[in-house]
């Protein structure tokens, strides 16, 4: 760990952002994102041949109120790339303190993330699971290219939410939120 601030030299406007042109070490940048706490989302969609795809994700943000717009982003090198790139709709599912087991669950690669998993469809067949903290069901507006990820835009059609308390992400691991008044009960 180092405190000091990393900047390298100028980039060449030309490659700034072509593949390995970077003088950032990319471990060192991911550790560095680490420390920024996320919630933890499994998105879900629904393939051209009505397979359900779910991926565990901590990229997804709110970006407008009016209209109600969110984003998230998938590496260009995921097998699920074409499946979200082809629906009509995703569902972004806030997961809770209880689902850290499903969340290891849909961020491995497997045949069938759905065996026992509790989900109906919803708007354009996207999947909706059972239970979790908030659901933002979305019509794709757009996606954008950014490195090596692609960004989705949604626009919010329906949405549910609930008291539970949120799973959260920071430096590789799993926790959750502690109030000041939880901390100060804390020994």
């Amino acid at each position: 760990m180092n405190d000091l601030p990393k900047q390298p030299a100028a980039p060449d406007p030309a490659n700034e952002f072509a593949s390995d042109n970077s003088q950032i070490d990319p471990r060192d940048f991911r550790n560095a994102l680490g420390t920024y706490g996320t919630g933890v989302t499994i998105i879900t969609a629904t393939a051209s041949d009505g397979k359900p795809y779910g991926i565990t994700c901590n990229s997804f943000a709110s970006v407008s109120l009016n209209p109600p717009l969110v984003l998230w982003s998938l590496g260009v090198y995921s097998s699920s790339l074409t499946v979200f790139q082809n629906a009509t709709h995703f569902t972004v599912h806030v997961l809770d303190t209880s689902q850290q087991a499903l969340a290891n669950k849909f961020a491995k690669s497997s045949e069938d993330k759905f065996a026992g998993v509790d989900w109906a469809p919803g708007l354009g067949n996207a999947p909706v699971l059972a239970a979790s903290v908030a659901n933002f069901q979305c019509r794709s507006v757009n996606r954008y290219y950014g490195g090596d990820h692609v960004i989705f835009l949604g626009a919010v059609e329906a949405y549910a939410y609930s008291a539970k308390e949120p799973l959260l992400f920071a430096r590789g691991t799993y926790g959750r939120f502690l109030a000041d008044d939880e901390r100060k009960k804390s020994p």
